[in-house]
């Protein structure tokens, strides 16, 4: 009996997990960004998407802010998660509607794609950058809740300040495997992400920043994006991360590489 009632509940974290109701548990794939005294916990595939979704707004030099926004979004759409069904026929990312005209639903499964949507939209909204988190994330996904994304502001906030680079050391992730290096794929999509030139030689991918907060906003988003291509190490500022099997890497005192971020494979 209680083997079947352990089972269940393990079942049961599973199911919620993947709906984006409770983070991974202790020991399980998971990255983990800190801000001040706040952490959030996310499994790999919400990093990644994370990753693309603050990133692009880095890449089309919006204030931090519209990263907090879009997270709020879609940490109450889906749980940061990129789904094919949805409200009538809402999906992905946003639960945007192609009849609503917000595109195919090919086209919102790609979450660059979504994502660039939903900025579009985010800065038709008057005075966006200053009024209400929640209002503004209802004014442009005109919710039949509201008030919901609410919940969602102080996590948002802490993601976006990490991945935007405002606040460095602020990201950190658990590979518990051996992933192979992927040095082109890697490239490719800080590429297509931020619209920024990288150098690859061998395992070692090379960005050079214009400033310090986008060198920590590409660092921090290869540290997200570590199990899908097999990083080992990041290095950026004065700092480099280190993967790790079996314990929660920290960011440890390196050699001071400025704003080069300079990244090596598996």
């Amino acid at each position: 009996m209680v083997a079947l009632l352990v089972v269940g509940a393990v079942g049961l974290h599973g199911w919620l997990r993947g709906r984006g109701v409770v983070p991974p548990l202790p020991g399980e794939e998971q990255c983990v960004a800190t801000v001040k005294d706040r952490s959030v916990v996310l499994d790999p595939d919400q990093a990644h998407y994370t990753s693309i979704v603050v990133g692009l707004s880095v890449r089309r030099g919006l204030a931090p802010r519209a990263g907090s926004i879009a997270m709020a979004t879609v940490y109450q759409e889906t749980g940061i998660r990129n789904l094919d069904y949805g409200d009538r026929d809402s999906v992905g990312l946003f639960q945007q509607r192609p009849s609503q005209g917000w595109g195919s639903e090919k086209q919102l499964m790609d979450p660059y794609y979504a994502t660039t949507k939903f900025y579009n939209a985010l800065e038709r909204v008057r005075d966006w950058e200053t009024r209400d988190i929640t209002k503004v994330a209802q004014a442009v996904q005109r919710s039949a809740y509201p008030d919901a994304y609410r919940d969602h502001e102080p996590d948002a906030r802490v993601l976006a300040s990490a991945l935007t680079g405002q606040t460095a050391r602020a990201f950190t992730c658990l590979v518990t495997g051996e992933p192979d290096g992927d040095a082109s794929g890697l490239a490719k999509s800080l590429e297509k992400t931020f619209r920024v030139d990288t150098e690859t030689d061998g395992k070692v991918v090379t960005v050079q920043a214009s400033s310090k907060a986008k060198a920590w906003a590409y660092a921090q988003y290869a540290v997200a994006n570590a199990g899908r291509h097999g990083v080992l190490t990041v290095e950026v500022d004065d700092q480099v991360w280190t993967t790790d099997q079996y314990t929660l890497p920290t960011w440890q005192k390196g050699d001071d590489v400025g704003r080069t971020v300079r990244v090596t494979v598996r």
